[in-house]
């Protein structure tokens, strides 16, 4: 979310294959009301300009349009999708259990590829961190579910350019299963099976009751209700079977 370098675009059209394969781009977070015509053209543009050929914008505000077949069509040949930032619960009142909801599941089990920047990379935890529609403040508000295409986790953003790194354990006092992802501005995560990989310039911030040092290499299990977490930074490993740095 916020700033982020164009590499975030360039590894996503490595991992789906090139430029020319087939990406739907969802903006429904948007912090508008409603998403004029133009605006989701502006969408559209923005991954054209950056060289993307075959780009499909879909967007809805109504779950039952996103539960019919003529809207997921896109999705059945997709072979990359991109949720946009906003309010994470716009994405989740609009698409959780839906048809839409299960061909995204279906593009990522055979092989595709699913990104998201802030609102994006929230909705695809299991857990939905500040998903409140009063407040992006309220950790956990009157929306809990996200699209669970990460389980047991909790995903939050923005984390040192707004100074939210301590609001997790907010979500972890009550929530204590769960693992805290927390990334900075122009910084990620790539998924694949059960572990993940940082890229970017800042860092992710791990919060699953151990305290690890690179230095170390030693990992020390947490009291509960500990308020310790640790960095990951760019080409960091970690596996979240085991909720461990992968060792180098």
């Amino acid at each position: 979310g916020g700033r982020a370098s164009d590499i975030f675009y360039e590894k996503f059209k490595e991992l789906i294959g090139g430029a020319d394969q087939p990406i739907v781009v969802i903006p429904t977070a948007s912090t508008s009301n409603k998403i004029e015509q133009k605006r989701l053209d502006r969408y559209k543009m923005s991954f054209s300009d950056r060289g993307f050929t075959n780009v499909t914008v879909m967007h809805t505000r109504n779950p039952e349009e996103a539960n019919t077949t003529a809207f997921v069509a896109p999705l059945k040949k997709a072979k990359g999708v991109w949720f946009s930032g906003g309010r994470q619960w716009r994405h989740a009142d609009s698409y959780l259990h839906t048809k839409t909801h299960d061909a995204i599941k279906d593009l990522l089990n055979r092989g595709g590829v699913v990104s998201g920047s802030s609102a994006g990379a929230t909705i695809q935890g299991s857990y939905l961190a500040r998903g409140d529609t009063k407040s992006n403040t309220i950790m956990m508000g009157d929306h809990e579910e996200g699209l669970g295409l990460m389980t047991n986790v909790a995903i939050d953003q923005h984390l040192l350019a707004r100074n939210r790194q301590f609001d997790v354990f907010e979500i972890l006092d009550h929530r204590p299963e769960l693992l805290g992802i927390g990334l900075d501005e122009d910084t990620g995560i790539i998924v694949k099976k059960d572990r993940f990989t940082v890229i970017g310039s800042s860092l992710v911030a791990i919060y699953d009751g151990t305290r690890w040092s690179a230095e170390r290499q030693e990992i020390y299990q947490l009291p509960r209700g500990s308020r310790e977490f640790y960095f990951l930074k760019d080409g960091d490993e970690y596996d979240l079977t085991k909720r461990r740095v992968v060792d180098k």
